[in-house]
């Protein structure tokens, strides 16, 4: 099969219009773009956007509907000393609001422990097997957190045993109301929640549920607002890790959350931050691409606990030695998935332009017993789906199941597509992007595979398809200076659905190239026009995707701002996304 990485399609966003312009005309151009791309259309919102304020632009938490229920509950489970479980889901966004709820319960002498279930052996939500397990150890209520909205069968069971269930989720419900679980629900996305905000990740419903909690006991309101500050570092990283809109309300939780990692005062965090050797400031760049995966990986190789362990650690020793099993676990992750890759590529080399990569472990197809670890098969979907621009799914075994995992492209809903063909599935869910499946035995499989092939063929057809880059803005070489990279950082943190600024800039001459690196994999390009200074552009490990570049080559260029710091000066670097060259 053939890469498509140097056959991207630029689409430059649409300018803002003249009306647009004049609302804004206080802001500076680029500013204005960039409130356009991203929806803003109203002053207000613009102002809340460019100068959030967490107090006055957080909702009151008792806009959920069930919350005062939910609170009064949990609380008089609180007073009667009976136990409650915090039942959480293996990756970041589980552990995180693990994490935050159980300090919240326990400040306030609650009988609580968490319980995160095993990805391989028990799977995503509530099972049966573990609800007995629960109500043996002594389970009044359960609380769900990031999990549960699908589990109403097993709510059902844990009424039937005596344990009352408080679901926290930030998951799609089903469509059909008489399939919600039959108990108090706290998820901004139920169709007759109140809740104005609705794109939480399921960390941040955990938090709304703690802020309950704690404005309604009896504390200080100095007391109340520290207490609540002091988790939104768990709230930031639980956020970026799952992907969720990063505006609105979510954009608020991160900025304060990040303030709150910064000061490195929760001991597990700081180690994690020390093994992955981030030394400038953390911004959401170094959450979601170097600690979220160092969390995730322990419960995608062995189980979320340890994770869990590390957050709420008090011990600076433990918690080191945490963080160094994290950070050794999350190379054997890397490592891993490197392995299936590969193996990725041999079995699909031809493809027979199929419009779907369809990668099934060699366990499946009796030709080999080789495993493919279900913790990392999705990682290994996107980098397969990312080289090849086409929709992946990559299939494992694990015992007598088989589980796959999908990621895809704008042209094509992957759990769209699995809804065509529920009938082979025993479990399946994700979104637009990402999918994950189950299916009960071999032959559903190849029904599955055959068709789905066939559904992607007619679905693609006469579609040529080319990754798309999307840029924010064109701007000429000669106007970049120290003022563009400061308007921009006021849009950060940025994440899903404030992706960080892609800016164009055309007609640049190459002056210079310089190779980097311990194996030359980095290049420099040094770049201007008449009009601009000489202006530095690198790209990481792609010296050799840049290699038939030339000096005195005319160029455009899409590119991100940063700041190059090297030996105490500071400069404006442009970090490249993707170059073309101008034949004059």
């Amino acid at each position: 099969m053939k890469t498509l990485i140097n056959q991207k399609k630029w689409e430059i966003l649409p300018k803002a219009d003249d009306l647009f312009i004049k609302n804004f005309s206080y802001l500076c151009p680029l500013t204005i773009q960039l409130l356009k791309n991203r929806g803003i259309s109203k002053t207000g919102d613009a102002e809340n956007f460019l100068n959030p304020d967490f107090y006055g632009q957080s909702p009151d938490p008792f806009l959920f509907k069930d919350m005062d229920k939910s609170v009064n509950l949990i609380i008089n489970t609180i007073k009667a000393g009976k136990k409650i479980i915090i039942y959480g889901d293996y990756d970041a966004d589980g552990v995180t609001s693990c994490a935050l709820l159980q300090e919240i319960l326990s400040l306030l002498k609650g009988e609580v422990e968490i319980y995160i279930p095993s990805r391989a052996s028990e799977g995503y939500g509530m099972n049966i097997k573990s609800l007995d397990f629960l109500k043996k150890e002594g389970a009044e209520l359960i609380i769900t957190v990031d999990n549960g909205i699908r589990n109403k069968a097993e709510v059902n069971y844990a009424k039937k045993l005596g344990i009352e269930i408080i679901i926290t989720d930030h998951h799609l419900p089903p469509e059909n109301k008489k399939d919600l679980p039959d108990c108090l629900i706290i998820n901004a996305r139920k169709k007759d929640e109140t809740y104005p905000f609705k794109e939480l990740a399921g960390v941040g419903v955990a938090y709304k549920l703690a802020s309950a909690i704690i404005k309604k006991s009896k504390l200080s309101n100095d007391l109340k607002d520290k207490i609540l500050m002091s988790t939104l570092d768990l709230v930031a990283i639980g956020t970026i890790a799952d992907c969720v809109n990063l505006l609105g309300e979510n954009r608020i939780l991160v900025i304060e959350g990040l303030k709150i990692i910064n000061k490195r005062k929760r001991i597990g965090l700081d180690e994690l931050i020390k093994v992955s050797n981030i030394s400038k400031k953390i911004d959401s760049f170094h959450l979601g691409w170097m600690i979220s995966p160092r969390l995730n990986a322990a419960g995608r190789l062995d189980h979320a606990n340890t994770a869990y362990q590390l957050l709420v650690c008090k011990d600076r020793g433990e918690a080191r030695r945490i963080a160094e099993d994290l950070n050794k676990k999350n190379i054997e992750r890397q490592k891993i998935t490197g392995e299936i890759i590969d193996q990725v590529e041999e079995i699909i080399k031809d493809n027979n332009n199929e419009k779907i990569i369809i990668a099934k472990a060699p366990s499946l197809t009796g030709l080999d017993d080789i495993l493919w670890n279900e913790g990392v098969i999705g990682l290994a979907a996107g980098r397969i789906c990312e080289k090849y621009y086409l929709p992946t799914l990559i299939i494992a075994s694990n015992g007598d199941e088989i589980k796959g995992s999908g990621r895809s492209i704008d042209e094509f809903n992957i759990v769209e597509a699995l809804e065509n063909f529920s009938k082979y599935l025993s479990k399946f869910g994700g979104h637009s992007a990402a999918c994950g499946f189950s299916i009960s035995n071999k032959e559903m499989l190849e029904n599955f595979i055959k068709e789905i092939k066939a559904y992607a063929k007619n679905k693609l057809k006469n579609i040529d398809l080319f990754p798309k880059v999307y840029i924010e803005a064109e701007i000429n070489i000669e106007d970049i200076n120290e003022n563009t990279f400061i308007e921009i950082e006021k849009f950060s943190p940025f994440g899903e659905g404030n992706e960080k600024v892609k800016l164009l800039s055309k007609n640049v001459k190459i002056i210079d190239i310089i190779n980097m690196g311990s194996e030359n994999q980095h290049i420099k390009i040094k770049l201007k026009n008449d009009k601009s200074r000489i202006l530095s552009a690198i790209g990481f490990g792609q010296s050799e995707q840049w290699k038939n570049l030339s000096i005195g080559d005319n160029i455009n260029i899409i590119y991100f701002l940063e700041i190059n710091n090297f030996n105490g000066n500071e400069d404006i670097q442009l970090k490249i996304i993707d170059i073309k060259k101008n034949v004059l």
